[in-house]
């Protein structure tokens, strides 16, 4: 009798487990990218091995759990590496891209830790046909707004007939001064109408310091027609110490060959409005081989033309460029390959 009742048991109980297993999901994840890069940038010049030429290199935790009545309770927690030689981004982070918990149901969404921002979250795909990443993207090697926010809390409203809206406010911590408070705020509304999108995003950020305010407002559009996609960008960013005061206009397009090549083209012009003539445009060129959904190997390359004392240069999506001469042409391609896991 004792052993027919455990035998029950383990039965119900392995049921149990196993109905309430169901209800949840991880995912590892992950991407590997590395290439080999040449850049020029006037006194300077570099060849050599880059981790994260067009996506970083990065490996997560993703996790979801459907606690009923369709609301689910989600985390995800993400730590980037160099593929060149296997450091971590942040030595001493344990997750230094993303480490957030939050909730989903009809309401939207909430989550609360470090995550990206609206701004680069929201409107990546906007942006440009590499959202802004690599070498090639002129708005990836003008923007100087930051990509994530410790301390934030953010929302993700419903779709209501193809609008949805991000909200988030980020708070202070020892790290800066003062050390308690609001020290981030950005809202951001995305358009979807078929082939068309339209975005647009106001973010202002207070120094680590405290000393200054910047502030960055994003206007976006892209249109898909047959193969190819069209994007156009007006993007501004100020500093209340009189640092900066720029505005950005950038235009792009994509075309897919077909499944397996795809190239893109890139234009952006930087404005320096303090007057002091500091401008800089660049064209951006790219190209895609999908080896398969999960590896591609690419070519992205990347001329800035520099004016008066501008020294923009030619940054990868986790990687710095090199030092470049004020007004002087920065130029630099770089090939690579990427897998996803």
């Amino acid at each position: 009798m004792k052993k027919t009742f455990l035998a029950a048991s383990v039965v119900i109980s392995s049921c149990i487990f196993h109905a309430a297993h169901a209800q949840s999901s991880v995912t590892l994840y992950g991407i590997v990218d590395n290439g080999i890069e040449y850049q020029n940038g006037g006194a300077n010049r570099v060849i050599r091995m880059s981790s994260g030429g067009m996506f970083a290199t990065v490996y997560g935790l993703i996790g979801h759990e459907d606690i009923g009545g369709g609301v689910h309770v989600n985390f995800q927690l993400e730590q980037g590496f160099s593929a060149a030689n296997g450091a971590a981004s942040v030595p001493g982070d344990a997750f230094n891209r993303l480490a957030w918990v939050g909730m989903s149901g009809q309401f939207g969404e909430f989550r609360v830790g470090r995550q990206k921002k609206p701004q680069y979250l929201y409107l990546d795909g906007l942006l440009d046909p590499l959202a802004g990443k690599s070498i090639a993207s002129p708005l990836g090697n003008f923007m100087s707004t930051t990509v994530r926010a410790n301390n934030a809390i953010a929302y993700f409203t419903p779709n209501y007939r193809g609008l949805t809206g991000q909200f988030m406010v980020a708070m202070r911590d020892s790290t800066t001064k003062p050390s308690n408070g609001i020290q981030f705020y950005n809202a951001v509304f995305k358009y979807v109408n078929g082939p068309w999108i339209l975005g647009t995003g106001y973010e202002q950020q207070d120094s680590p310091a405290g000393t200054s305010v910047q502030k960055a407002f994003t206007a976006a559009s892209s249109l898909k027609v047959n193969a190819a996609r069209f994007y156009l960008v007006y993007h501004t960013e100020t500093q209340s110490d009189g640092s900066e005061n720029v505005a950005v206009y950038s235009a792009s397009a994509s075309y897919l060959f077909n499944p397996a090549n795809e190239i893109v083209v890139m234009y952006g012009y930087l404005h320096d409005r303090s007057g002091r003539g500091d401008n800089a445009q660049q064209l951006g060129l790219s190209y895609e081989y999908f080896l398969s959904k999960s590896s591609m190997i690419y070519v992205a390359a990347g001329l800035i033309d520099n004016r008066n004392q501008a020294a923009y240069t030619l940054k990868g999506t986790e990687y710095a460029g090199i030092a470049v001469t004020p007004g002087a042409t920065a130029r630099g391609i770089i090939i690579g390959l990427t897998h996803k896991f």
